[in-house]
């Protein structure tokens, strides 16, 4: 078996992945498999897009929403929790800094229909499909 399989299994631990994770965390950088940020969700049906992402600590005024075609784009930043005089971090995990999210969607979205909500560090966007790009069913005339 593969070390990352056994340590997978929880059978071994590797010493080697260990210290690179500690060395990473006393570099203060992000692990090279972090995911894309912010945490997205998208569905759609015929008519529109869904798209809900994870905003944690982030004013929803400092959102910055565009639209190009079948892309959305998301941008915004979070700003680092200072430590006051005399305080030091003890562990520092949560991410900071300027991040741009795209996501191409299935058609041309509707600029003019979109609709955007925050709750509770939630965006939840709402992409109607353009008129001209839905389907339009055809009349079969009869003799």
């Amino acid at each position: 078996m593969l070390w990352t399989e056994l340590d997978r299994m929880g059978s071994f631990i590797d010493p080697w992945r260990s210290l690179e994770r500690l060395n990473r965390a006393a570099a203060g950088l992000v692990p090279a498999a972090a995911p894309e940020f912010p945490a997205v969700n998208v569905w759609a049906d015929g008519d529109s897009a869904m798209v809900t992402a994870e905003l944690p600590g982030i004013d929803p005024k400092a959102v910055d929403i565009s639209l190009t075609g079948k892309s959305v784009t998301l941008r915004a930043s979070r700003q680092p929790d200072d430590a006051k005089d005399g305080e030091s971090y003890h562990r520092r995990e949560r991410w900071y800094g300027q991040f741009s999210r795209t996501i191409d969607l299935p058609y041309v979205i509707d600029a003019a229909k979109v609709d955007a909500r925050f709750s509770r560090g939630v965006l939840h966007l709402t992409l109607p499909r353009a008129e001209e790009e839905k389907p339009k069913k055809i009349a079969i005339k009869t003799e």
